[in-house]
């Protein structure tokens, strides 16, 4: 079947990284009406938008298969997960160019945690050779100008930006500024993973329901990527609480509530 008789996806987890996006997307893929991409991390907004769209389609349902979904009464929709989006400068742009009426789903996790479970999966990858404090501590230098090169060059890999960002990917705030800009925010729905970890059933509801999905349930929900890592070094974990606060704070006023990270929660 040719390419140009696929549909594009109709909703996105664009991120975080190490928050529960694995769990997340392959617990909608249960959903009878819900047809995910073959493999849950595509990487056309970050790594092959060079590949062209006709590329990105063979992802996703044949438009047949949408049409027929449709006349027995519902949707079919297709969607991706993959966690990098929320962080790579260009995916926005990108996203509302190709697939502007997709809706948008973004779950954060506490920054602190995230960072240091990021760490340790990178040093399991044999990607990260310092500890964790020497990281944090190189990771300015690491970074420097590669915002720039991965905006300038469709072709640029940046391994510092995929898998050294520890506490820059924790700064939710202005990579959703990033999103915000590019497509409307009722398109958003903007989840916290600590809720979904300890109450999937009610926060998959919510998003069926943003998503325009009938209620269903899959039947259990388990942990896709689960780790078991020992907390960070209490005083590695008080310069993060202490750098995070601010972006926590900047977060808590673009969503609009105060149940975040370093806030009292209600």
């Amino acid at each position: 079947m040719s390419r140009r008789r696929r549909g594009l996806p109709d909703f996105l987890v664009i991120g975080a990284q190490r928050s529960g996006t694995t769990t997340l997307f392959y617990d909608l893929c249960r959903h009878p009406q819900v047809a995910g991409s073959p493999v849950k991390e595509v990487h056309f907004f970050d790594h092959h938008f060079a590949r062209g769209v006709d590329w990105y389609r063979s992802f996703f349902p044949p438009t047949a298969a949408q049409e027929r979904t449709r006349r027995r009464g519902g949707d079919l929709l297709g969607g991706e997960a993959t966690p990098n989006y929320l962080f790579h400068p260009a995916a926005p742009g990108r996203a509302a160019e190709t697939v502007p009426h997709a809706r948008l789903i973004a779950i954060l996790r506490d920054p602190v945690g995230r960072a240091y479970s990021h760490y340790r999966k990178s040093v399991e990858r044999r990607v990260e050779r310092l500890s964790f404090e020497e990281a944090l501590a190189a990771e300015e230098g690491r970074l420097a100008g590669e915002e720039e090169r991965l905006l300038a060059d469709q072709g640029h890999r940046s391994i510092h930006h995929r898998h050294h960002a520890y506490v820059a990917r924790g700064l939710y705030a202005e990579q959703l500024e990033r999103w915000f800009a590019r497509f409307p925010r009722q398109r958003f729905l903007v989840l916290r993973a600590e809720d979904f970890f300890t109450s999937p059933r009610k926060v998959y509801a919510t998003t069926l329901d943003f998503l325009g999905l009938e209620p269903y349930d899959p039947g259990g929900f388990g942990a896709r990527n689960p780790n078991a890592y020992e907390p960070p070094p209490d005083e590695a974990r008080g310069l993060l609480e202490r750098r995070f606060a601010e972006p926590n704070a900047r977060l808590a006023d673009l969503l609009g509530t105060p149940v975040w990270w370093g806030t009292e929660a209600g």
